[in-house]
């Protein structure tokens, strides 16, 4: 008896509801179970009303740990105890983009050596070859420079008057005071004019592709810069847009005078033609512009100055060509 009145003096103490009429084998289940609620009590973390010791906050944690041991061990089975699905039907299988192409583009890419680098003239040659589009396309070249056009030394921008043209018609606007607009209009200027001028732009009518303007009238094209700049109209001297001689600048851009720059990715990109010129007046084209970018090698550049120079027509394959710059 003495054993169970201790039991039950401690069973006091712990607030638990038993008596006399509980046998000792009862009293000391009830103080054990108690004692074990206490341990898990105390490992068990104490959560908070809100935040990251939160019930739902850890509950959460846990979540992504087990989806990320599930990762780990290459368990892709769904997490709610379902089926996983299975595609049916055959695997999707992507051509290669060669296949994609058009009939006539793959003709022709039949005709160029992947892995071969040609020299200027045979790629000119082979260009006038490998054109799929029924129209006359033009040939163009672009050349990776290893330049840095954040460097504002090595931003390349220059113009080259092109031996034969371009084989576009270009429309000439010259905004000039009066006295020039005589000698502009004898020299194949197509839009020659003042104020009459600008009331164009204030209609937002842009139907030239160079503007060429004197120094004294650049100040009242400012309020346009919006307008041409970004269509690449806005008279600049790096591109002999700007001049006193009128005469000279119309018949240059007449007569195929082009301006190239190097762009974000350090290419710069030109047409040098059409197909009908034929390979001969392709290739003086091509080498009055390779002597130009040739001119504008950076002081400041270290190693070589050209990377790659590839030719194409506008909807033909690429054609690779050897690096004669450098």
């Amino acid at each position: 008896m003495a054993k169970k009145a201790e039991l039950l003096e401690k069973a006091a103490e712990l607030g638990l509801k038993v008596t006399e009429k509980n046998t000792i084998a009862e009293i000391e289940a009830a103080i054990a179970d108690t004692a074990k609620a206490e341990v898990v009590a105390e490992e068990a973390p104490a959560t908070a009303k809100a935040g990251k010791r939160s019930a739902k906050s850890l509950r959460e944690a846990e979540e992504v740990a087990e989806k990320e041991a599930r990762k780990e061990a290459g368990d892709t089975t769904p997490a709610d105890g379902t089926e996983a699905t299975v595609a049916k039907g055959p695997k999707p299988v992507t051509r290669p983009l060669i296949e994609r192409r058009g009939k006539n583009y793959r003709k022709a890419a039949e005709l160029v050596e992947s892995d071969k680098l040609y020299s200027l003239e045979e790629a000119l040659d082979l260009a006038t070859k490998t054109s799929p589009s029924k129209f006359d396309a033009s040939v163009e070249v672009h050349v990776r420079l290893n330049v840095d056009p954040r460097q504002a030394d090595q931003n390349i921008r220059a113009t080259v008057s092109l031996p034969n043209g371009t084989g576009k018609t270009v429309r000439v606007a010259v905004f000039a005071p009066e006295a020039d607009h005589k000698a502009a209009t004898a020299a194949g200027a197509d839009i020659v004019g003042d104020e009459t001028f600008l009331a164009q732009l204030d209609k937002e009518t842009l139907n030239f592709d160079v503007l060429i303007a004197t120094p004294q009238y650049m100040p009242r094209l400012g309020k346009y810069a919006r307008l041409l700049g970004p269509r690449g109209l806005m008279p600049n001297p790096k591109s002999g847009t700007v001049a006193t001689d009128v005469t000279k600048a119309v018949t240059e851009a007449k007569a195929g005078k082009v301006e190239y720059r190097v762009d974000k990715q350090a290419i710069v990109h030109l047409s040098v033609g059409k197909i009908s010129f034929g390979t001969d007046k392709l290739v003086e084209n091509a080498k009055a512009f390779f002597d130009s970018l040739t001119a504008q090698k950076p002081a400041s550049l270290k190693g070589g100055y050209v990377k790659s120079i590839n030719l194409s027509t506008s909807q033909g394959p690429g054609i690779k060509v050897e690096n004669f710059v450098n």
